[in-house]
C-alpha cells in the first residue's frame, strides 16, 4: 500500500471511529445544544464524500457537512508524538497523532 492510501485509511479510521486522535470543537460547534451537536459530528463521522476541491492530495483530510442550514468544516491536520512539531510521516500511526478540529464555516 502506498503512502497516501495508507494515511487516507488512517484518516478515515479515525474520523469514523474518533479514537486514536485528538478532537477539537471551535467555540461556535461546542456552543451548539447538545443536540445539534451530535447530529454535527453524526454526519462528519458518516461522510464519504470527499471533493478533490477540498481534498487535492486524496488523503481525506477535509470535509465539509451541513445541519441547519449551517455550513461546517472538518480538518484533520498531522503532529509528532509529543504535539509540538507537524509529523514526518502521517502514514506511521506510532510517529503521529492526528487531531479532527470541527468548525463553523464562519470560523475558518
Amino acid at each position: 500500500m502506498d503512502k497516501t492510501a495508507r494515511v487516507r485509511e488512517l484518516n478515515d479510521a479515525f474520523r469514523q471511529t474518533f479514537t486514536s486522535g485528538l478532537i477539537q470543537l471551535s467555540a461556535r460547534v461546542n456552543a451548539l445544544p447538545d443536540a445539534d451537536k451530535a447530529m454535527v459530528l453524526d454526519k462528519v463521522r458518516t461522510q464519504d464524500l470527499f471533493d478533490r476541491d477540498y481534498d487535492p492530495y486524496g488523503e481525506h483530510t477535509f470535509l465539509l457537512v451541513e445541519h441547519d442550514g449551517a455550513v461546517y468544516f472538518a480538518r484533520i491536520q498531522y503532529y509528532g508524538a509529543d504535539l509540538r512539531r507537524w509529523s514526518d510521516d502521517p502514514s506511521d500511526p506510532i510517529k503521529t497523532v492526528r487531531v479532527l478540529t470541527v468548525m463553523h464555516e464562519e470560523e475558518y
